[in-house]
């Protein structure tokens, strides 16, 4: 499987613009790209840093899977994404060699196309696959 950088860490808080206001002025990064994503129930902000990216996760509604995660955890670390060049091929060797995933089925993430391993099958931790849409690929708005 060839795993070619870690695209974003993903943090999930309850406040978006809060969280949003720290990471900018205390931490000095910037937002390129907000977007609510609907069918995942969540508010996204992307953040910048360096090669990677923080990405910032709060629930839009008090039944989703995220809004599930904050009240069971808290604040902090949601999941480590790591991008792929063929989504597909690289959930097929992980469903070969009996990873527990999360989706049988690549699903439309804010970026490209993903899926995630079970944190049961990663010593804890969500971990995200993703191929990220070419530029002639329409992003979801």
């Amino acid at each position: 499987m060839d795993i070619t950088r870690i695209n974003h860490i993903a943090i999930v808080v309850h406040d978006l613009d809060e969280a949003i206001r720290t990471y900018r002025d205390n931490l000095g990064l910037r937002v390129t790209k907000r977007l609510v994503m609907p069918e995942q129930e969540v508010a996204i902000a992307f953040l910048p840093a360096g090669d990677a990216a923080i990405e910032l996760i709060s629930p839009i509604t008090e039944t989703s899977g995220v809004a599930r995660y904050l009240a069971k955890r808290g604040e902090g670390l949601h999941h480590i994404c790591l991008e792929v060049p063929d989504v597909r091929a690289s959930l097929e060797e992980l469903a070969a060699r009996d990873v527990q995933l999360i989706n049988e089925e690549p699903i439309r993430a804010a970026e490209g196309l993903g899926f995630f391993v079970h944190p049961k099958a990663a010593h804890g931790v969500l971990i995200e696959f993703l191929e990220p849409y070419h530029p002639q690929e329409p992003e979801h708005d």
